[in-house]
């Protein structure tokens, strides 16, 4: 039973089209930009929200 179970993730693990290279750096870069770019927006969100309730009160 173990032998056909490892033989089967052996044909899966084969079947695994793996990206290139150049492919994961952009897409590493992408992620870490858009990330960079909401963490932003949240803090400039955040400090307005702040500003406001110090004014309000």
């Amino acid at each position: 039973m173990k032998k056909g179970f490892f033989k089967g993730v052996k044909a899966e693990f084969s079947k695994i089209l793996w990206p290139k290279k150049e492919d994961v750096a952009k897409e590493t870069v992408a992620v870490v930009a858009v990330s960079a770019a909401t963490g932003a927006l949240i803090f400039l969100a955040d400090a307005m929200f702040k500003f406001i309730i110090y004014v309000i009160s």
